[in-house]
């Protein structure tokens, strides 16, 4: 794997014993940590983090854990996160789960539990970013459409058969089914239905629109923590963490 397409866990959380024996946690994973000890942080970053995961306590000096996930829901930014707390009940989980979080862990949680609900992240951001790549190409395949092959798909995906639309253009029905395989070949559509799913997707990006936004303003690479000893069993219990 290059350097550069290595997972990026951001690591937010105010009490540094806990904050960077997550870091040296994750780090045992081979993923790459940015630590924050709050939110304020995390957005000044200089260069900024783009991170796969983030690791968010919810009560935190200056904004909370929920005042970041409200600011990332609202620029449409996806990164998944697993919350953290010492102080959590069932409607706080509540609401971070419907607000898109990944895993609301109250402290002291076991290891692996943060592990498996980060590795669940991670796999969570490489799949919606593949799906943006792909679709960010049907965009491109669609921009190199004709006005006369744009035309037809509009009336193919619209339900008109291959006569309706020779007679609606004035052109035989040849004509039309040319212009079909040539749309069909470009957007990489297997059948019409495909062909009516993407037009669907291209209609709703109109109001939606993919952009590099989705995948987080934080741009650039991460600030790796330093190699730190894990906090003491004896301080945090066996296999726990705890704040």
């Amino acid at each position: 794997m290059n350097d550069s397409d290595q997972p990026v866990v951001a690591v937010i959380d105010d009490d540094e014993s806990v904050r960077e024996s997550l870091g040296a946690l994750l780090e045992t994973i081979s993923l790459k940590v940015a630590l924050f000890r709050s939110v304020e942080a995390f957005l000044g970053a200089n260069p900024p983090v783009l991170p796969s995961c983030i690791v968010l306590d919810v009560r935190l000096p200056g904004a909370s854990g929920f005042e970041l996930q409200k600011q990332l829901v609202a620029a449409h930014v996806d990164t998944p996160i697993v919350f953290i707390t010492g102080h959590g009940d069932i409607p706080m989980s509540v609401r971070a789960m419907k607000a898109g979080a990944i895993e609301f862990l109250s402290k002291p949680f076991r290891e692996q539990e943060l592990l498996d609900a980060v590795r669940q992240g991670i796999e969570r951001h490489r799949a919606r970013a593949a799906q943006r790549r792909a679709w960010a190409q049907i965009h491109e395949r669609f921009a190199v459409l004709t006005d006369r092959e744009k035309e037809i798909m509009t009336l193919l995906t619209g339900g008109r058969v291959s006569k309706q639309i020779a007679g609606q253009l004035g052109v035989s029905e040849v004509t039309v089914r040319v212009h079909r395989s040539q749309i069909m070949q470009k957007m990489g559509a297997r059948s019409l239905t495909d062909l009516v799913r993407i037009a669907d997707r291209l209609k709703t990006d109109d109001e939606n629109p993919l952009d590099p936004v989705a995948e987080g303003p934080y741009d650039g690479p991460p600030r790796t923590s330093r190699t730190v000893k894990r906090v003491t069993r004896k301080q945090k219990g066996r296999g726990n963490l705890a704040k």
